[in-house]
C-alpha cells in the first residue's frame, strides 16, 4: 500500500543522489510535501486570481483525487549568496536552472512511482507555459501549494512554508487515495500578521514591490536585467521565435529575510 511517507521519501532520496557538479553540489534542503483536493472550488478560483485559462485538476486526468505540492527549498548558501543589492548573484541563478532542469526527471520519477502501486499521476502541460503579455502562468505552483497546506502567501506574494520561502515548487496530479490537506487559517508573513517586516519591499531593486501592491512589468524588467547577465546557465523559459532568453532571476523578494528559511510567525508562538 502506498503511503504519504513513501512519496516524501522518494522526493528525497530522488535529490540526494541527483547528479549535481563538483563545484556546486550542496543546493538543496529536505523538500516538504502536501495534497491538495482536486474537487476543491478553489481551482476555480484560480481561473480569476491567476489565468483566465488556468488548468484544472481533471483537465489533465480524469478521475483527480489530490494533487501533490512539493516544496525544495534552496541550501542557506545558495539563499545567502543572493544577499547583496542589485542583479541577482550567479550563485542563485545557476541553483534556479539547475532546479527547474531537474524537475521534469523528478516529476517523472514520481509518476513512474506512483504508476508502479497502480495509481495514475500527471503532470499539466500549461507548467511550462508563460504568458509574456500578462506576465503569468496557466498552472501556479504557488496557489497549488497553498491549497495543500503547505504555507500562506507573504507580502512578497511568494508561499512562506515552514522552511521558509526560498526555494521551488512543482506538482503532480494523481488518482491517490489520500486525505487531502487543508490551506492553512494562519498567516506566515510577519507583516500580514502583525504589520511589522517589510524587508522585502526594502530589498526590491526595481520598485515592484510595496505595502499596497506589486508591478508585475517592473518586476518581470529586472528579471529581463538578469537574464542579459546570466546566459551562461541555460533557460528555463524562451522567447516568442524559440531563441534562450538566460535566466530570468531575481530573488531579492526571498532573501535575507525573516522569512527566507523559517516560517517567521511559527518562531514568535
Amino acid at each position: 500500500m502506498i503511503t504519504k511517507n513513501m512519496i516524501q521519501s522518494e522526493i528525497e532520496h530522488f535529490i540526494q543522489k541527483y547528479p549535481l557538479p563538483d563545484d556546486f553540489s550542496h543546493i538543496w534542503e529536505a523538500p516538504l510535501t502536501g495534497y491538495a483536493d482536486a474537487s476543491h472550488p478553489y481551482w476555480k478560483e484560480l481561473k480569476n486570481l491567476v489565468h483566465r485559462e488556468h488548468d484544472q485538476p481533471m483537465e489533465i486526468l480524469p478521475g483527480a483525487t489530490v494533487v501533490l505540492a512539493y516544496f525544495i527549498p534552496f541550501s542557506k548558501n545558495i539563499g545567502q549568496s543572493n544577499r547583496f543589492c542589485g542583479l541577482a548573484s550567479p550563485e542563485w541563478a545557476r541553483a534556479y536552472e539547475i532546479t527547474n532542469a531537474m524537475f521534469p526527471k523528478l516529476n517523472q520519477h514520481i509518476i513512474h512511482f506512483i504508476t508502479e502501486h497502480g495509481y495514475q499521476a500527471a503532470v499539466s502541460k500549461a507548467s511550462g507555459f508563460f504568458d509574456r503579455e500578462n506576465i503569468t502562468g496557466r498552472w501556479s505552483f504557488r496557489h497549488i501549494a497553498f491549497l495543500a497546506g503547505l504555507g500562506t502567501f507573504g507580502l512578497n506574494r511568494m508561499l512562506i512554508t515552514n522552511k521558509g520561502c526560498c526555494g521551488r515548487l512543482n506538482a503532480i496530479v494523481t488518482t491517490l487515495p489520500f486525505a487531502a490537506d487543508e490551506p492553512s487559517v494562519s498567516e506566515n508573513c510577519l507583516y500580514k500578521s502583525s504589520g511589522s517586516c517589510m524587508a522585502c519591499v526594502k530589498n526590491c531593486p526595481s520598485g515592484a514591490l510595496t505595502s499596497s501592491g506589486f508591478d508585475r512589468k517592473l518586476c518581470f524588467t529586472q528579471c529581463l536585467k538578469n537574464a542579459s547577465v546570466y546566459t551562461q546557465f541555460g533557460s528555463s523559459y524562451t522567447e516568442g521565435n524559440g531563441s534562450a532568453s538566460g535566466s530570468e532571476v531575481c530573488g531579492k523578494c526571498l532573501t535575507p529575510l525573516p522569512c527566507t528559511f523559517q516560517n517567521p510567525c511559527q518562531k514568535q508562538n
